[in-house]
């Protein structure tokens, strides 16, 4: 292995760390944790190398909610098989996505509350968003409007992400969750 390699490797190691430390500070003491000098002392690495890795908080974010697109992505894909799907499929859908933001409340808000610097619905889209879009737009792609299939998915995550974001704030009953998905489900994908 050449001195470039390794160095690339040692890189890329470094980057990997930076984003999972960031994470798991987030996840275990809030996003308000997460500083440059924090993470510096946390990897045992000065802040000037974690800016030569990220030009600030904001891109660390965007690392972090790239990863939970990935995943969020798997869960959904686990969740309901590719393609148009029936209502129990939708409904199963809708589960895996509020229970992985209940997991993942950090992460959460890194991929959808806090500024990542990433583009929605546009063309310098990463693959990451498009791919966990697009897990959402093949199960109910048969139950929405032929003309305006993404408008028909996008309606229905905004309102998965107001469930979410209602209930993590208290403003919704925690215990009526499964009721308002009921609901929810039934409006987009009639019984």
């Amino acid at each position: 292995m050449s001195v470039r390699e390794r160095k690339e490797r040692e890189r890329a190691h470094r980057h990997r760390l930076i984003v999972s430390t960031a994470r798991e500070l987030a996840e275990t003491h809030g996003w308000d944790a997460v500083t440059t000098r924090r993470l510096a002392e946390q990897i045992e690495y000065s802040q000037p190398v974690l800016y030569s890795h990220f030009r600030g908080k904001k891109e660390i974010v965007g690392a972090i909610a790239l990863e939970g697109f990935a995943e969020l992505t798997t869960a959904l894909r686990a969740a309901a098989p590719e393609g148009p799907a029936g209502r129990e499929a939708v409904a199963a859908l809708a589960r895996a996505y509020i229970d992985f933001a209940a997991r993942n409340p950090a992460l959460y808000d890194a991929m959808f509350s806090l500024d990542n610097g990433l583009p929605f619905a546009d063309e310098a889209t990463p693959a990451p968003l498009r791919e966990a879009f697009q897990a959402l737009v093949d199960p109910l792609v048969d139950h929405a409007h032929p003309d305006e299939p993404g408008l028909f998915v996008e309606t229905f995550w905004a309102a998965l992400h107001g469930l979410v974001t209602l209930t993590r704030a208290g403003r919704l009953p925690a215990d009526r969750a499964p009721d308002r998905l009921t609901l929810l489900v039934d409006r987009f994908v009639p019984r």
